[in-house]
C-alpha cells in the first residue's frame, strides 16, 4: 500500500466534494463555493492518496483569514496566533487504519513552525467519545464550549500548545524566517488575481 500525503489539487476537488459530502453528521456539509473559498484561501489543505485513490483529506486555516466559521471566529477573538483545523475526512474504506493521527502529525509539524497553538473543535452533539479520546490522547484541552447558532450542536473548543514554536521564532522567524527546505514550505495559494469566473467549481462540467 503507496501512501502519499501532499497539498490537494484542483483536480482533486470534485473527489473532495463527494468525500466530505458522505462522511456523516459530524461533518458539516460543503457546496462548490465553499470548497473552492478553501483551495483558493487554506493555508493548509492536504489530501491522503494511496495506490492512487483519495482516501482521505484535512483542511487548516491560519488566524487573520475572512472566514466566518463561529468556531473560527471564536479562537480568533481569543487568540492571537494559531491554525485552526476546519474539518478532516477519511474515507469508509480507510478508517481505524491510522490514517487521522498521520494527518495529525503532519499539520502539527505544519503548525508548530509557525504558531504557538493548534486548534480544533470537536461535535458534543451527537457526543462521540473515541473523538474526544482521540483529541486528549494528543494533547488537546477544553479552552471553552459554545452552540453553533441558534439550533446547530454544541461543540467544544479544543487547543494544544506547540511549545516547539518559542524556539522557532526565536532563532528563525525574528530573524532571516524558516529556511529553504521542502518540509517546511507552505502551501502555494492560487493566484489572487486570477479571474474567478475562469475556474471550475467542484461539481461544474469540464468544457
Amino acid at each position: 500500500m503507496a501512501l502519499a500525503i501532499r497539498d490537494v489539487r484542483e483536480h482533486d476537488l470534485d473527489a473532495v466534494l463527494a468525500l466530505n459530502n458522505t462522511a456523516g453528521r459530524s461533518i458539516l456539509v460543503l457546496d462548490a463555493a465553499q470548497l473552492r473559498y478553501f483551495y483558493d484561501h487554506a493555508d493548509y489543505f492536504r489530501v491522503a492518496e494511496i495506490d492512487g485513490h483519495l482516501a482521505g483529506f484535512l483542511i487548516a486555516l491560519r488566524d487573520g483569514r475572512d472566514y466566518k466559521s463561529p468556531n473560527y471566529c471564536w479562537f480568533s477573538e481569543h487568540y492571537p496566533a494559531f491554525v485552526y483545523i476546519d474539518r478532516i475526512v477519511i474515507a469508509n474504506a480507510y478508517r481505524r487504519h491510522g490514517l487521522g493521527r498521520i494527518f495529525y502529525c503532519d499539520v502539527n509539524s505544519y503548525a508548530e513552525v509557525r504558531v504557538p497553538l493548534l486548534t480544533c473543535e470537536v461535535f458534543l452533539e451527537p457526543a462521540d467519545d473515541v473523538v474526544v479520546l482521540f483529541h486528549g490522547t494528543y494533547g488537546f484541552q477544553e479552552v471553552g464550549q459554545q452552540r453553533m447558532g441558534e439550533r446547530g450542536p454544541q461543540v467544544s473548543l479544543l487547543a494544544k500548545d506547540l511549545p516547539s514554536y518559542t524556539y522557532v521564532r526565536d532563532t528563525y522567524l525574528e530573524h532571516s524566517g524558516l529556511p529553504d527546505l521542502p518540509w517546511l514550505a507552505g502551501r502555494d495559494l492560487p493566484l489572487a488575481n486570477q479571474d474567478s469566473k475562469t475556474r471550475r467549481l467542484a461539481g461544474e462540467r469540464r468544457s
